[in-house]
């Protein structure tokens, strides 16, 4: 019942937000400051879900420098675990697919997030370029999502080297974002879902790598968000036993 409730509010708070967008948009459609504008309202989805954000590190993001942001990419709550993240004029690349998921995809498009067309290699190559060159001329930043694909609990997949040529090519840090493990944590039915913590690592200049170094660069961000998301799991695991046991006192007395 409770999870038929979460998914009714979730619903109702989309086509609100996605209304409102078109409305709010249409006085300058496509601009990257919406896109931080209704992450903010995102943010708040955290509360229907039932899961307590930790959000740090954010003291390290490059704003109002530019950068390619790259984040795990785990399921759907994605969706509520990121969006408290992104940083103004930060738009994100995503499939072509999402502009006909109803509601949402109209929503991505609107607010200025750009959809590519992964399918096409040779377009793909073309529309990093041109990401690339819009980080500099439309005073951008981009978020990625390196993986490629959701790694729904198979841990953190290995990275596609897009998001990394597309920070060579426009000479700006990649900035890594990290997400504690939400695989099996999440349950609608269940009133607390705990805590997931995401915290933004600093940035990395990408000015000594060339485009044919984007594989080594994808491999050393792997190392590094690898071995932070296991450090995030840990921290997660520790701060909900000291709570269970607070909890138990708490009841005791």
């Amino acid at each position: 019942m409770l999870a038929i409730i979460r998914l009714i509010l979730a619903a109702v708070f989309i086509v609100f937000t996605t209304l409102f967008a078109f409305v709010y948009c249409l006085f300058s459609p496509r601009n990257p400051k919406h896109v931080y504008f209704f992450c903010r309202w995102f943010n708040q989805l955290q509360r229907i879900v039932g899961v307590k954000l930790i959000h740090r590190g954010l003291e390290n993001a490059p704003t109002p420098e530019k950068s390619v942001y790259i984040s795990n990419h785990q399921s759907i709550y994605d969706f509520v675990t990121d969006p408290g993240m992104l940083r103004p004029r930060t738009v994100s690349l995503g499939k072509k697919d999402l502009l006909w998921l109803p509601f949402f995809g109209q929503l991505y498009w609107i607010t200025g997030n750009i959809l590519i067309n992964r399918e096409n290699k040779s377009q793909a190559r073309d529309t990093i370029k041109q990401v690339a060159e819009a980080i500099h001329q439309r005073d951008l930043s981009v978020w990625v999502y390196p993986e490629g694909t959701r790694s729904k609990g198979r841990g953190l997949l290995p990275f596609k080297t897009g998001a990394f040529r597309m920070a060579i090519e426009a000479g700006v840090p990649i900035t890594p974002m990290c997400v504690s493990t939400t695989h099996n944590k999440i349950n609608l039915n269940r009133r607390n879902n705990g805590i997931v913590i995401a915290e933004m690592l600093e940035p990395i200049d990408v000015s000594n790598y060339k485009l044919e170094d984007a594989r080594k660069l994808a491999l050393h961000c792997h190392q590094l968000m690898s071995a932070k998301i296991n450090e995030l799991d840990k921290e997660v695991a520790q701060l909900e036993a000291e709570k269970s046991r607070s909890d138990k006192a708490v009841t005791l007395k």
